[in-house]
């Protein structure tokens, strides 16, 4: 590879992850792959076709659905974001299922020309997270609505935990739930039941199986990173089976300059590290244009051959430099381990959210989609 900066994708572990998000609470209903935001960072085009054990998929936007389409998926696709009134058609051309939580979006439904395709809508009910979500008391009149609509089949329904991952106490959610139920007791009891129901993300998924239904809709387990410490500590106290969730990407780079440095020298803008010693420094070619943070100057360090080099100075926008002064033997071009594994270290997801100051979904999602990822097999690329 050509590139002096990119991801590898292990190509075993993303049905791996599924598979065992699956058996920690013997779920045997539909899964739905939760890949927007370009599959978390890690590239979707390749995470869908390691995602065979998938049975649906998710992505926020109507042109993240339509990519999926170009690149011959045929799976079921549910948009998890709002589609521009004005583009609905594109989505029902696609065959492009829909959330729907405002009456403004059936309305423009019914004006649309006749067509021998409906829209599939899965009915997104509010219980407590207060962003996308129709009102628990207007949740039969969208229903019967949607029956009316000759274009509109209501396929699902749904709803999205607002505290279950950072947290050891679940009764937010147990309350999100009990809204959650009491909205399809009603529609039971008026004959307006959908087909899907669907509430459970990762966390739920794995801690809850009263939250499955018909379907489960998970995504940074996939990925194989726990949505948080506070759901492997829940998940380790309840004790239902815990899932073996194996990281799906490694960050590399490789070094592109080495120079030796006198001590007192300031290194990088700001002068905000001092070297106190003669010095080895290597230069890397990646920066916060990558999604390598500005924070993490001074804080962080990577990985050459298995050592750990502290990162020196700030994180310019496409260079920064680590101290190699004790890691004895060091080239230009050798390979860096920004995330991932080196011998017997490694950076986690999780390590570099808490030098960065945020989570592990930011930092992978935050990763350039211009860098280039590959699938790997073993050691060996696969594409």
């Amino acid at each position: 590879m050509s590139s002096l900066v990119w991801v590898e994708l292990d190509a075993d572990s993303p049905d791996h992850n599924l598979r065992e998000i699956r058996r920690s609470n013997d779920f045997q209903g539909l899964h739905c792959a939760v890949v927007k935001s370009n599959a978390y960072g890690h590239g979707v085009r390749e995470m869908v076709s390691l995602l065979t054990g998938a049975d649906w998929l998710a992505v926020n936007s109507l042109d993240e659905g339509l990519e999926l389409r170009v690149a011959g998926e045929r799976r079921p696709v549910l948009l998890l974001g709002h589609v521009p009134l004005n583009r609905l058609d594109e989505a029902r051309r696609a065959d492009l299922r829909l959330i729907i939580c405002n009456f403004e979006t059936l309305q423009a439904i019914r004006e649309l020309p006749v067509s021998d395709k409906k829209f599939f809508l899965h009915m997104k009910v509010e219980t407590g997270t207060w962003r996308q979500g129709i009102l628990p008391d207007d949740a039969v009149l969208m229903a019967r609505e949607i029956a009316e609509t000759q274009a509109a089949v209501l396929d699902g329904i749904y709803t999205h935990f607002a505290n279950i991952e950072d947290t050891l106490s679940h009764q937010y959610a147990e309350m999100q739930l009990e809204t959650f139920q009491g909205v399809l007791d009603v529609l039971r009891q008026e004959g307006l039941t959908p087909p899907i129901i669907h509430t459970a993300c990762t966390a739920a998924a794995i801690l809850f199986s009263k939250t499955h239904f018909s379907m489960i809709r998970t995504g940074i387990g996939l990925y194989g990173l726990w949505p948080s410490r506070e759901t492997k500590l829940s998940a380790e106290s309840t004790g239902c089976r815990m899932p073996d969730l194996r990281p799906v990407l490694s960050w590399k780079t490789k070094i592109v300059q080495i120079k030796k440095v006198t001590a007192g020298s300031y290194i990088g803008y700001g002068g905000t590290h001092r070297t106190t010693r003669d010095s080895e420094i290597a230069v890397l070619p990646v920066g916060y244009a990558d999604g390598y943070r500005r924070s993490l100057g001074n804080t962080g360090w990577v990985l050459i051959a298995g050592r750990r080099a502290s990162i020196l100075g700030r994180v310019c926008m496409n260079l920064c430099m680590v101290d190699v002064t004790d890691i004895q033997g060091t080239n230009l071009e050798d390979e860096v381990v920004l995330l991932g594994r080196s011998g017997s270290e490694e950076i986690t997801a999780e390590m570099l959210g808490q030098w960065m100051g945020t989570i592990n979904y930011e930092v992978v999602t935050g990763i350039s989609s211009l860098l280039p990822r590959k699938v790997m097999k073993g050691a060996e690329g696969v594409y």
